[in-house]
């Protein structure tokens, strides 16, 4: 198995990864105990989560993979590869939302509190390993265009708490709802859910 990072959107890199990777077993095979029949080459397929980040052309990835195949063949016979595909599969199929609980300005600032935050989702709120923290795609009562440029935060005691950092989004009010998108993969199941002992985030199928 190899690791070979995350949220990768050049092509060229993954494919160096899975080529030096699959170099590195056929140098070690003959010091193994047994045949290798599983070759684990990871993920590190990624999505766009703003609009500047262009989507991964994954056909470079399948014609070297292909070439891997054929090769096994010969080099591993009865191996077989496996990759990791979560974040690409259902990164784009999920969404968050929230709700807004209270509208405040501060230093001409328009903050929108909602009921949920980086307790349901930490990779929105930056602090999931991000070293330049970026907002993900959001939207305030519906409206893709904004009208004014606001904040949303999380109820709990830490500035940490941020789902958006001064975007342009749709006035929102208390009762509003926020929708966070892109939130299919490490939402729920990678966030520190018990913080305070506030309300857990619901997650559905639709």
């Amino acid at each position: 198995h190899m690791f070979a990072g995350s949220q990768n959107l050049r092509h060229a890199a993954i494919v160096e990864a899975q080529a030096r990777c699959y170099e590195q077993v056929l140098e070690w095979q003959d010091l193994l105990p047994a045949p290798i029949r599983t070759l684990n080459l990871g993920g590190g397929f990624g999505i766009p989560y703003t609009t500047t980040e262009a989507p991964l052309d994954v056909q470079p990835i399948a014609d070297h993979l292909r070439g891997i195949g054929e090769r096994m063949a010969t080099d591993l016979p009865g191996a077989h590869i496996v990759i990791e595909l979560g974040r690409y599969l259902v990164g784009e199929a999920g969404v968050y939302v929230t709700r807004v609980v209270d509208r405040k300005l501060s230093r001409g600032q328009v903050f929108l509190v909602v009921d949920g935050g980086m307790h349901h989702h930490l990779a929105a709120s930056g602090n999931f390993g991000q070293v330049l923290r970026r907002n993900y795609p959001v939207m305030v009562n519906g409206r893709v265009d904004g009208n004014e440029n606001a904040s949303v935060v999380g109820p709990l005691c830490t500035p940490l708490d941020l789902l958006a950092d001064r975007m342009e989004l749709g006035k929102g009010e208390p009762g509003d709802l926020v929708v966070v998108f892109q939130s299919g993969a490490y939402g729920r199941s990678a966030s520190p859910r018990a913080f305070l002992s506030h309300p857990d985030a619901v997650e559905a199928l639709v």
